[in-house]
């Protein structure tokens, strides 16, 4: 690898250029000069000298080795500094390349990259509850099926610590590094370790309770505070409730989406609930008090002389607390007027009575004109 040679005059890019910069300018020269689509005679030592300059540049200790020094041969030797392009232009043809993984190799050093540790799963957990639960807050014991860390093993999945050594594949690295030549040279593909999934470690003998997973299935009773004024979809965030991470990581976390059931006598409209209340015709027409159910209990409600079919009564305060807020909602009483389906004849003679008094004082006249 020639002193002289200027990696960023190569890609044209500045010395400041971020790796998004040289990644851009790296891809728009490999395909102006990839010698399957540029027949030119020097196109195919203009398409090596970009991948060195690529390589090098896209590689943050080569990168400061070739600003302080001008080179990265004696460090790094000759070539493309360990990097893989056999698999280059997958979206052009050619030997199909994947520019994407190819910079992971870049900006990654060339150590590859190990596969990451996972946090716990979250989980979702659809909970029913009553109008009454919901109006005022309650707590709830659910049970959840969900991974937890093994008791035996404490999450390693070794049957014992002497278990747990380097993986024979990668000697403890997590990758593995593969050399194969090609026209352009020799060239090493980095990739995570199959055996043992980036890790770097390996379990000899795993855990007979986990079978080497370091987490094991169980049922775990868990209560649940439901907020007074809870809607139905209310979402709740229980934390570290959820499945266990691997090998330590943080644990996931369990939602609760509230499901409010119907109620058989109240209708729920925002904060403020609706019911339908018989009164008996007689009450309607001299006026009095009738029991209402409410969710709180019974309360008594007074209706005046006159009351017609239909009426809405509110009872303020009655309703159901604000999630968000101290507002509290109302309970609105529609009244319909009952007649009796059967008489007596003496009910029948009194209301007979009642039918010719009005007729002769005019009360019926003034009601229908």
């Amino acid at each position: 690898m020639a002193k002289e040679k200027d990696y960023y005059k190569l890609l044209g890019v500045g010395k400041n250029a971020t790796k998004e910069e040289i990644k851009a300018a790296y891809k728009r020269l490999a395909k102006q000069y990839h010698p399957d689509l540029n027949k030119s005679p020097d196109a195919t030592e203009k398409f090596k000298e970009i991948n060195e300059a690529a390589a090098v540049l896209g590689d943050e200790q080569k990168k400061a080795q070739y600003d302080q020094h001008g080179t990265t041969a004696e460090q790094f030797g000759g070539g493309f500094g360990g990097f893989d392009f056999s698999d280059f232009m997958s979206d052009v043809g050619g030997f199909g390349f994947d520019f994407d993984r190819i910079f992971e190799n870049f900006f990654g050093g060339g150590g590859g990259r190990a596969r990451r540790r996972q946090r716990g799963s979250d989980l979702r957990y659809d909970l029913e509850i009553e109008l009454e639960d919901a109006a005022f807050g309650a707590a709830k014991t659910i049970s959840v099926q969900r991974l937890e860390e093994c008791g035996k093993c404490n999450g390693t999945g070794a049957e014992s610590k002497s278990d747990i050594v380097n993986c024979p594949e990668c000697g403890g690295r997590g990758v593995t590094t593969r050399t194969q030549r090609t026209p352009f040279g020799l060239f090493s593909t980095t990739t995570t370790c199959r055996k043992c999934r980036g890790q770097g470690k390996y379990i000899k003998n795993e855990c007979p309770e986990c079978g080497g997973k370091g987490v094991v299935r169980k049922t775990r009773d868990i209560e649940i505070k439901i907020p007074a004024g809870a809607t139905d979809g209310t979402n709740l965030r229980v934390q570290g409730e959820g499945g266990s991470g691997e090998d330590g990581t943080a644990t996931g976390d369990l939602y609760i989406v509230i499901r409010v059931k119907p109620h058989k006598v109240f209708e729920r409209h925002g904060n403020d609930v609706y019911v339908k209340m018989p009164v008996f015709f007689t009450i309607a027409a001299i006026g009095g008090s009738i029991e209402v159910p409410t969710l709180k209990g019974k309360a008594s409600l007074k209706i005046p002389a006159g009351t017609q079919s239909n009426t809405v009564f509110r009872m303020k305060g009655l309703g159901i607390p604000d999630l968000h807020s101290h507002h509290v909602g109302d309970q609105h009483v529609e009244v319909h007027v009952t007649v009796p389906e059967k008489l007596n004849k003496k009910q029948r003679q009194l209301l007979e009575d009642f039918e010719k008094e009005s007729k002769d004082k005019g009360f019926l006249k003034g009601m229908f004109g």
